[in-house]
Protein backbone atom coordinates (compact mmCIF):
# COMPACT_ATOMS: atom_id res chain seq x y z
CA UNK A 1 0.00 0.00 0.00
CA UNK A 2 1.35 3.39 -0.92
CA UNK A 3 1.40 6.05 1.75
CA UNK A 4 1.44 10.36 1.99
CA UNK A 5 2.37 11.91 5.13
CA UNK A 6 1.49 15.27 5.60
CA UNK A 7 3.57 17.08 8.08
CA UNK A 8 2.77 20.50 9.65
CA UNK A 9 5.95 21.59 11.47
CA UNK A 10 5.44 22.87 14.64
CA UNK A 11 1.66 22.35 14.02
CA UNK A 12 0.78 21.38 17.84
CA UNK A 13 0.28 24.04 20.46
CA UNK A 14 -0.97 24.93 23.96
CA UNK A 15 -4.31 26.36 24.82
CA UNK A 16 -4.09 29.86 24.43
CA UNK A 17 -6.84 32.49 26.46
CA UNK A 18 -6.88 34.63 23.05
CA UNK A 19 -8.81 31.30 21.61
CA UNK A 20 -10.93 30.91 24.47
CA UNK A 21 -8.92 28.43 25.44
CA UNK A 22 -8.06 26.35 22.27
CA UNK A 23 -4.89 25.73 20.66
CA UNK A 24 -4.56 26.73 17.12
CA UNK A 25 -5.26 23.03 15.39
CA UNK A 26 -8.56 23.27 17.59
CA UNK A 27 -8.88 26.52 16.35
CA UNK A 28 -8.62 26.66 13.32
CA UNK A 29 -11.31 25.26 10.69
CA UNK A 30 -9.87 22.14 9.69
CA UNK A 31 -12.78 20.21 7.82
CA UNK A 32 -10.23 17.78 5.92
CA UNK A 33 -8.21 16.81 9.11
CA UNK A 34 -11.24 16.31 11.02
CA UNK A 35 -12.76 14.14 8.62
CA UNK A 36 -10.01 12.39 8.43
CA UNK A 37 -9.93 11.54 12.41
CA UNK A 38 -13.85 10.48 11.69
CA UNK A 39 -12.76 7.99 9.23
CA UNK A 40 -9.64 6.71 10.08
CA UNK A 41 -7.69 6.89 14.18
CA UNK A 42 -5.18 8.78 16.55
CA UNK A 43 -2.50 8.52 18.71
CA UNK A 44 0.13 10.65 19.86
CA UNK A 45 4.41 10.23 18.77
CA UNK A 46 7.05 10.49 20.84
CA UNK A 47 9.74 12.29 18.75
CA UNK A 48 11.90 13.86 20.43
CA UNK A 49 14.54 11.59 22.97
CA UNK A 50 15.00 12.53 26.23
CA UNK A 51 18.84 13.51 26.01
CA UNK A 52 18.42 15.80 23.01
CA UNK A 53 17.05 19.44 22.40
CA UNK A 54 13.73 19.34 20.59
CA UNK A 55 14.35 20.25 16.90
CA UNK A 56 13.19 19.52 13.24
CA UNK A 57 16.53 17.92 12.55
CA UNK A 58 16.10 15.25 15.12
CA UNK A 59 11.69 15.14 15.18
CA UNK A 60 12.30 14.55 11.35
CA UNK A 61 15.18 12.27 11.58
CA UNK A 62 12.99 9.92 14.15
CA UNK A 63 9.81 10.37 12.43
CA UNK A 64 11.85 8.81 8.92
CA UNK A 65 13.09 6.40 11.11
CA UNK A 66 16.25 7.29 11.67
CA UNK A 67 17.41 6.82 15.84
CA UNK A 68 19.38 10.33 16.46
CA UNK A 69 20.96 8.54 19.02
CA UNK A 70 22.67 6.65 15.98
CA UNK A 71 22.75 8.68 13.27
CA UNK A 72 22.42 12.65 14.37
CA UNK A 73 26.11 14.28 14.14
CA UNK A 74 24.35 17.79 13.42
CA UNK A 75 21.80 19.84 11.41
CA UNK A 76 24.97 21.92 9.64
CA UNK A 77 25.96 18.47 7.86
CA UNK A 78 22.16 17.61 6.89
CA UNK A 79 21.86 21.25 5.37
CA UNK A 80 25.38 21.29 3.78
CA UNK A 81 23.95 17.79 2.02
CA UNK A 82 21.00 19.29 0.42
CA UNK A 83 23.05 22.38 -0.57
CA UNK A 84 25.23 20.05 -2.26
CA UNK A 85 27.89 20.63 -0.27
CA UNK A 86 30.95 17.93 -0.55
CA UNK A 87 32.18 17.72 2.90
CA UNK A 88 35.39 16.53 3.83
CA UNK A 89 35.75 13.76 6.48
CA UNK A 90 37.20 16.44 8.84
CA UNK A 91 35.28 18.95 7.62
CA UNK A 92 32.56 20.43 10.37
CA UNK A 93 29.65 22.14 8.70
CA UNK A 94 27.09 24.73 11.10
CA UNK A 95 23.91 26.18 10.32
CA UNK A 96 24.63 29.86 9.92
CA UNK A 97 21.43 31.98 10.81
CA UNK A 98 21.42 35.71 9.61
CA UNK A 99 20.50 37.68 12.27
CA UNK A 100 19.15 41.25 14.39
CA UNK A 101 21.08 41.68 17.81
CA UNK A 102 19.85 45.17 19.51
CA UNK A 103 22.11 46.39 22.49
CA UNK A 104 23.39 42.65 23.20
CA UNK A 105 20.04 41.37 22.78
CA UNK A 106 18.73 38.65 20.26
CA UNK A 107 16.15 40.59 18.43
CA UNK A 108 15.15 38.21 15.46
CA UNK A 109 16.73 34.95 14.02
CA UNK A 110 16.24 35.53 10.68
CA UNK A 111 16.74 39.18 10.25
CA UNK A 112 12.89 39.91 9.31
CA UNK A 113 13.36 36.58 7.06
CA UNK A 114 15.71 38.40 4.80
CA UNK A 115 15.72 37.43 1.14
CA UNK A 116 18.01 35.08 -0.58
CA UNK A 117 19.48 37.86 -2.94
CA UNK A 118 20.31 39.89 0.03
CA UNK A 119 21.71 37.41 1.95
CA UNK A 120 23.86 35.88 -0.67
CA UNK A 121 25.30 39.57 -1.21
CA UNK A 122 25.66 39.90 2.37
CA UNK A 123 28.16 36.62 2.71
CA UNK A 124 29.61 37.37 -0.33
CA UNK A 125 31.43 40.57 0.54
CA UNK A 126 32.01 38.60 4.48
CA UNK A 127 33.82 35.32 2.82
CA UNK A 128 37.02 37.09 1.32
CA UNK A 129 37.51 38.44 5.21
CA UNK A 130 37.03 34.54 7.18
CA UNK A 131 39.50 32.85 5.23
CA UNK A 132 39.84 29.71 7.87
CA UNK A 133 36.30 29.22 6.65
CA UNK A 134 34.16 28.33 3.65
CA UNK A 135 30.61 30.54 4.00
CA UNK A 136 27.93 29.35 1.28
CA UNK A 137 24.29 31.24 0.70
CA UNK A 138 21.37 29.31 1.04
CA UNK A 139 17.55 30.51 1.49
CA UNK A 140 16.60 33.77 3.21
CA UNK A 141 18.51 33.67 6.46
CA UNK A 142 19.50 29.83 6.66
CA UNK A 143 23.23 29.56 5.33
CA UNK A 144 26.18 27.62 5.95
CA UNK A 145 29.65 27.89 7.16
CA UNK A 146 32.51 25.01 7.43
CA UNK A 147 35.02 24.77 8.95
CA UNK A 148 37.79 22.68 7.34
CA UNK A 149 39.80 20.05 10.27
CA UNK A 150 36.83 21.53 12.80
CA UNK A 151 36.10 20.67 16.32
CA UNK A 152 32.14 21.30 16.69
CA UNK A 153 31.77 23.90 19.28
CA UNK A 154 28.81 23.76 21.80
CA UNK A 155 25.93 26.43 20.12
CA UNK A 156 22.92 27.64 20.18
CA UNK A 157 19.67 27.56 17.93
CA UNK A 158 19.39 31.32 17.26
CA UNK A 159 14.98 30.59 17.85
CA UNK A 160 15.58 29.22 21.01
CA UNK A 161 17.01 32.93 22.77
CA UNK A 162 14.75 35.13 20.94
CA UNK A 163 14.64 38.51 23.61
CA UNK A 164 17.76 37.59 25.30
CA UNK A 165 21.16 38.32 25.79
CA UNK A 166 23.67 36.99 23.06
CA UNK A 167 26.23 36.74 25.94
CA UNK A 168 25.30 33.62 27.54
CA UNK A 169 24.85 31.95 24.42
CA UNK A 170 28.01 32.22 22.34
CA UNK A 171 29.77 29.59 21.16
CA UNK A 172 32.00 27.09 23.68
CA UNK A 173 34.87 24.95 23.41
CA UNK A 174 35.41 23.34 19.83
CA UNK A 175 35.84 25.53 17.12
CA UNK A 176 34.05 28.57 19.52
CA UNK A 177 37.48 30.84 19.15
CA UNK A 178 37.36 30.59 14.69
CA UNK A 179 33.30 30.96 15.57
CA UNK A 180 33.46 34.10 17.43
CA UNK A 181 36.66 35.98 14.73
CA UNK A 182 33.57 35.14 11.95
CA UNK A 183 30.53 36.39 14.12
CA UNK A 184 32.87 40.11 14.88
CA UNK A 185 34.05 40.23 11.28
CA UNK A 186 30.32 39.63 9.93
CA UNK A 187 29.44 43.08 12.16
CA UNK A 188 32.41 44.60 10.99
CA UNK A 189 30.90 43.99 7.01
CA UNK A 190 27.31 44.27 7.43
CA UNK A 191 27.16 47.43 9.32
CA UNK A 192 27.67 49.70 6.48
CA UNK A 193 26.87 47.19 3.68
CA UNK A 194 24.62 48.42 0.91
CA UNK A 195 22.48 45.49 1.69
CA UNK A 196 21.49 47.01 5.15
CA UNK A 197 21.31 50.53 3.99
CA UNK A 198 18.02 49.73 1.77
CA UNK A 199 16.44 47.86 4.73
CA UNK A 200 17.32 51.21 6.63
CA UNK A 201 15.51 53.23 4.06
CA UNK A 202 12.73 50.73 3.34
CA UNK A 203 11.94 50.14 7.38
CA UNK A 204 13.21 46.94 7.51
CA UNK A 205 15.56 44.69 10.09
CA UNK A 206 18.65 44.85 9.71
CA UNK A 207 20.94 42.16 9.15
CA UNK A 208 23.56 42.69 12.13
CA UNK A 209 25.49 39.22 12.15
CA UNK A 210 25.98 35.69 11.71
CA UNK A 211 24.90 33.22 14.27
CA UNK A 212 26.69 29.46 13.65
CA UNK A 213 25.11 26.43 15.30
CA UNK A 214 24.86 22.94 15.35
CA UNK A 215 27.73 22.12 13.87
CA UNK A 216 29.14 18.67 13.00
CA UNK A 217 30.44 16.26 10.45
CA UNK A 218 28.95 14.35 7.36
CA UNK A 219 26.42 11.28 8.81
CA UNK A 220 26.31 8.28 7.43
CA UNK A 221 22.58 7.01 6.99
CA UNK A 222 21.15 3.11 6.19
CA UNK A 223 19.26 4.10 2.64
CA UNK A 224 15.93 4.40 2.83
CA UNK A 225 14.84 1.39 0.38
CA UNK A 226 17.56 -1.14 1.91
CA UNK A 227 15.55 -0.14 5.35
CA UNK A 228 12.01 -0.28 4.25
CA UNK A 229 12.28 -1.98 0.80
CA UNK A 230 10.09 0.93 -0.52
CA UNK A 231 11.09 4.04 -2.73
CA UNK A 232 10.31 7.07 -1.24
CA UNK A 233 10.22 11.25 -2.19
CA UNK A 234 10.45 14.52 0.18
CA UNK A 235 8.89 17.48 -0.44
CA UNK A 236 9.80 20.30 1.29
CA UNK A 237 11.80 24.23 0.83
CA UNK A 238 13.90 23.90 3.82
CA UNK A 239 17.38 22.66 3.66
CA UNK A 240 17.25 20.78 6.75
CA UNK A 241 14.50 18.18 5.42
CA UNK A 242 16.18 17.79 1.61
CA UNK A 243 19.72 17.01 3.67
CA UNK A 244 17.84 14.29 5.69
CA UNK A 245 16.08 12.76 2.26
CA UNK A 246 19.63 13.19 0.24
CA UNK A 247 21.36 11.24 3.03
CA UNK A 248 18.59 8.21 3.15
CA UNK A 249 18.85 8.06 -0.63
CA UNK A 250 15.29 9.30 -1.18
CA UNK A 251 14.20 11.27 -4.13
CA UNK A 252 14.16 15.14 -3.48
CA UNK A 253 11.04 16.81 -5.66
CA UNK A 254 11.45 20.29 -6.34
CA UNK A 255 8.66 22.36 -6.29
CA UNK A 256 7.86 25.67 -7.94
CA UNK A 257 6.83 28.21 -5.46
CA UNK A 258 7.80 26.30 -1.93
CA UNK A 259 9.04 29.33 -0.14
CA UNK A 260 9.39 27.66 3.51
CA UNK A 261 7.18 30.35 4.71
CA UNK A 262 3.54 31.89 4.67
CA UNK A 263 3.69 32.59 1.31
CA UNK A 264 4.78 28.68 0.17
CA UNK A 265 2.65 27.23 -2.58
CA UNK A 266 0.11 25.17 -0.51
CA UNK A 267 -1.23 23.55 -3.28
CA UNK A 268 1.69 22.87 -5.75
CA UNK A 269 3.26 20.92 -3.19
CA UNK A 270 0.02 18.50 -3.44
CA UNK A 271 -0.35 18.03 -7.09
CA UNK A 272 3.69 17.38 -7.00
CA UNK A 273 3.16 14.73 -4.40
CA UNK A 274 -0.01 13.35 -6.36
CA UNK A 275 2.49 12.85 -8.83
CA UNK A 276 5.39 11.50 -7.19
CA UNK A 277 3.32 8.70 -5.94
CA UNK A 278 2.52 7.66 -9.14
CA UNK A 279 6.22 6.11 -9.49
CA UNK A 280 7.34 6.37 -5.45
CA UNK A 281 5.88 4.06 -2.38
CA UNK A 282 5.95 6.75 -0.19
CA UNK A 283 5.90 11.20 -0.32
CA UNK A 284 6.92 13.00 2.90
CA UNK A 285 5.31 16.49 2.37
CA UNK A 286 6.41 19.13 4.98
CA UNK A 287 5.30 22.17 5.63
CA UNK A 288 7.20 24.94 7.34
CA UNK A 289 4.77 27.81 8.16
CA UNK A 290 3.45 26.55 11.28
CA UNK A 291 6.46 26.13 12.40
CA UNK A 292 7.62 30.04 11.14
CA UNK A 293 3.98 31.54 13.04
CA UNK A 294 5.07 29.66 16.56
CA UNK A 295 8.06 31.41 16.11
CA UNK A 296 7.26 34.91 15.38
CA UNK A 297 3.98 34.25 18.55
CA UNK A 298 1.79 34.90 15.78
CA UNK A 299 -1.40 33.58 16.45
CA UNK A 300 -3.19 35.04 13.20
CA UNK A 301 -0.36 33.68 10.77
CA UNK A 302 -0.33 30.02 12.98
CA UNK A 303 -4.11 29.56 12.77
CA UNK A 304 -4.03 30.19 8.65
CA UNK A 305 -0.99 28.24 8.24
CA UNK A 306 -3.17 24.99 9.72
CA UNK A 307 -5.95 25.92 7.87
CA UNK A 308 -3.82 26.19 4.57
CA UNK A 309 -2.14 22.75 5.63
CA UNK A 310 -5.88 20.84 5.98
CA UNK A 311 -6.60 22.05 1.74
CA UNK A 312 -3.23 20.32 1.36
CA UNK A 313 -4.74 17.34 3.18
CA UNK A 314 -7.85 18.00 1.41
CA UNK A 315 -6.65 17.84 -2.25
CA UNK A 316 -4.19 14.63 -1.18
CA UNK A 317 -7.18 12.76 -0.26
CA UNK A 318 -9.33 13.97 -3.07
CA UNK A 319 -6.84 12.01 -5.21
CA UNK A 320 -5.38 9.52 -3.24
CA UNK A 321 -6.77 6.11 -2.13
CA UNK A 322 -3.73 4.61 -0.33
CA UNK A 323 -2.74 5.43 3.58
CA UNK A 324 -2.30 9.24 4.49
CA UNK A 325 -0.46 10.28 7.86
CA UNK A 326 -1.19 13.89 9.15
CA UNK A 327 1.28 15.12 12.02
CA UNK A 328 3.63 18.03 13.20
CA UNK A 329 7.32 17.12 14.17
CA UNK A 330 7.25 18.61 17.34
CA UNK A 331 5.29 21.58 18.89
CA UNK A 332 5.79 25.47 18.63
CA UNK A 333 3.98 26.85 21.37
CA UNK A 334 2.65 30.49 20.90
CA UNK A 335 3.55 31.55 24.57
CA UNK A 336 7.17 30.50 24.30
CA UNK A 337 8.04 30.58 20.26
CA UNK A 338 10.32 27.98 20.55
CA UNK A 339 10.34 24.07 20.05
CA UNK A 340 8.61 21.65 22.98
CA UNK A 341 9.68 18.33 23.26
CA UNK A 342 5.45 17.20 24.51
CA UNK A 343 4.33 14.03 22.49
CA UNK A 344 2.37 15.11 18.79
CA UNK A 345 -0.58 14.76 17.64
CA UNK A 346 -0.93 12.44 14.59
CA UNK A 347 -4.20 11.12 12.98
CA UNK A 348 -3.78 7.93 10.39
CA UNK A 349 -6.56 6.47 7.61
CA UNK A 350 -6.22 3.20 6.74
CA UNK A 351 -5.59 1.37 9.58
CA UNK A 352 -9.08 0.98 11.61
CA UNK A 353 -11.08 3.91 13.01
CA UNK A 354 -11.71 4.86 16.79
CA UNK A 355 -13.86 7.41 16.94
CA UNK A 356 -12.45 10.35 17.05
CA UNK A 357 -14.14 13.24 15.70
CA UNK A 358 -11.68 15.91 15.37
CA UNK A 359 -7.89 15.98 15.20
CA UNK A 360 -6.18 17.94 17.66
CA UNK A 361 -3.63 17.44 20.35
CA UNK A 362 -6.91 16.62 23.21
CA UNK A 363 -8.51 14.13 20.66
CA UNK A 364 -5.67 12.32 19.92
CA UNK A 365 -5.43 11.49 23.31
CA UNK A 366 -7.83 9.10 23.63
CA UNK A 367 -7.12 7.53 19.94
CA UNK A 368 -6.39 3.67 19.73
CA UNK A 369 -2.67 4.03 18.68
CA UNK A 370 -1.61 5.16 22.38
CA UNK A 371 1.48 6.66 22.56
CA UNK A 372 4.01 5.65 19.75
CA UNK A 373 7.92 6.17 19.13
CA UNK A 374 8.73 7.98 15.90
CA UNK A 375 11.35 5.89 15.10
CA UNK A 376 8.77 2.82 14.43
CA UNK A 377 5.99 4.86 12.74
CA UNK A 378 6.80 4.52 9.48
CA UNK A 379 7.00 0.79 9.84
CA UNK A 380 3.30 0.96 11.59
CA UNK A 381 2.32 2.67 8.43
CA UNK A 382 3.98 0.40 5.97
CA UNK A 383 2.63 -2.78 8.00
Amino acid sequence: MKCILILGDGMADKPIPELKGKTPLEYAKTPNMDRMAKEGACGLLHTVPDRFEPGSDIANMSILGYAPEKYYTGRGPLEAMSMGVDLAPTDVAYRCNLVTVKDGVLADFSAGHITSAEGAALLSSLAPHVPKVAVKAGVSYRNLLVVPHGSAADSTAPHDIVGQKIVDHLPRNGDADILLSCMEKSREIFRDHPVNAARRKAGKPEVTQIWPWSGGRRPAFPLFADKYHKKGGMISAVDLLNGIARCAGMEVITVPGATGYFDTDYMAKARYALDAIKHLDFVYIHIEAPDEAGHLGSIEEKVRAIENVDRVVGKVREEFNGIVAVLPDHPTPIRIKTHARDPVPFVVTGKGTDGCMHYSEKEARSGMFGTKEATEFLSFLFE
